[in-house]
């Protein structure tokens, strides 16, 4: 990068835990990465002034403001990155993109499918005036998730059979785990379905480059009143004492089908005791299988199924080389990235496509997709597992 380069101006809404590695990214893709423009951290926005100006010095964002609508209206901020619970994403995006900010936002894209919609509506608009937006499935931004998608296209596989999609936490087994805003369905839309399941239902889609066309699902809350937190925190619930109703569910699991004739099943949970954060991924084709476990994210299966079957079998393929997906820009091979660096990669290609003129990838759309198949799961469960056409997927 020069100083003569445009720069670019962003605004953060939320500070805790996804704006802790927002920002990390924001701070490091410009310094591994030649993008097209220069990014400047202006200003973060948090409702409480003393959090957010010690979150602000502390991550390194230059100003703060305590209403999001203060920093829509900012000359200086050109991109809005939404790092605040579902219920809020479609306002703050929607004005954004009316004030002709470029906007990124976490996922699931919104918590209603008529959130959802409203929001592609605003960005295919904005698009037209050379406003971008992008939805953060991170996940596809593992060089290894990236290498998969690439064996798929490249017909490695041949046809797609089977996908098998699964997103493993542990983290709310202990009943005593307070009720934080995502367990409450009115801020976050729904439970490990939209939370976790969101990024496997995007992954396997892109992956296999086919969308979901129907399922037929189950969901299930095991602990169903948990304890009030103690007292206010950031977003959580306010309060103290006694309990409250957990209004999402715990787990969910669907069978589905694609548009390529593909059959698939999934599993979402915060309840497989010892799974810290297992996203796993197996595609099955007609030539050859693919498998994915985050736990090992550098890391590859690959099934060649048309070699000689005395030696044939699955490989293990270190996804470091600087052939491989965003990898280049990093260490020497076998010296591993981590969670974080998917973040990078999502500024990376967000950034670059802004400073191209090109509509950045996964789309609102894309995230819109994604929010169909949540809703069709949402009203098979309801409906005793009856098979559910997925809307707006033909």
């Amino acid at each position: 990068m020069t100083d003569r380069q445009p720069t670019l101006g962003v605004g953060m809404v939320g500070y805790a835990f996804m704006g802790a590695v927002h920002s990390q990214a924001w701070r490091s893709a410009g310094r591994f990465f030649d993008l097209p423009l220069a990014t400047a951290m202006t200003t973060l926005c948090g409702r409480d002034a003393a959090a957010a100006r010690a979150a602000a010095e502390r991550m390194g964002w230059s100003s703060v403001e305590t209403d999001w609508k203060d920093l829509v209206k900012r000359d200086d901020v050109h991109l809005v990155d939404i790092c605040t619970p579902g219920d809020t994403h479609a306002e703050i995006a929607i004005a954004a993109l009316e004030a002709g900010k470029h906007v990124l936002c976490e996922k699931p894209l919104a918590n209603t499918v008529a959130e959802a919609e409203a929001m592609v509506e605003a960005a295919v608009a904005a698009e037209q005036r050379g406003v971008h937006s992008m939805v953060g499935f991170n996940y596809r931004l593992v060089p290894a998730i990236a290498l998969a998608r690439k064996l798929v296209a490249d017909g490695r596989l041949g046809t797609i059979r089977h996908v098998r999609a699964q997103y493993l936490q542990d983290w709310i087994v202990d009943p005593g785990f307070p009720l934080v805003w995502r367990l409450q369905k009115d801020k976050a839309g729904s439970g490990a379905l939209g939370d976790i399941g969101a990024h496997v239902i995007d992954l396997a889609q892109y992956v296999a480059g086919s969308a979901i066309t129907g399922v037929s699902g189950v969901t299930e809350t095991f602990v169903t009143e948990r304890p009030l937190p103690e007292a206010s925190s950031g977003l959580s619930a306010s309060g103290g004492g006694g309990t409250g109703p957990v209004t999402v569910d715990d787990a969910a699991l669907f069978t589905a089908r694609f548009k390529s004739g593909a059959l698939g099943s999934f599993e979402a949970t915060r309840f497989a005791s010892g799974r810290k954060n297992a996203i796993r991924l197996e595609v099955n084709g007609s030539d050859g299988s693919l498998a994915f476990d985050f736990e090992s994210m550098n890391e590859l299966q690959f099934h060649d199924h048309t070699e000689d079957v005395e030696t044939a079998g699955f490989r293990r393929i270190l996804v470091t080389e600087p052939t491989h997906p965003y990898t280049e820009a990093w260490w020497p091979p076998g010296h591993g990235l981590g969670y974080e660096h998917t973040f990078i990669h999502e500024v990376v290609e967000l950034v670059s496509a802004i400073g191209e003129g090109r509509p950045p990838a996964p789309s609102f759309a894309d995230g819109l997709q994604v929010q169909q198949v949540l809703a069709a799961v949402e009203r098979s469960a309801a409906a005793a597992s009856c098979w559910e056409r997925v809307r707006g997927a033909g």
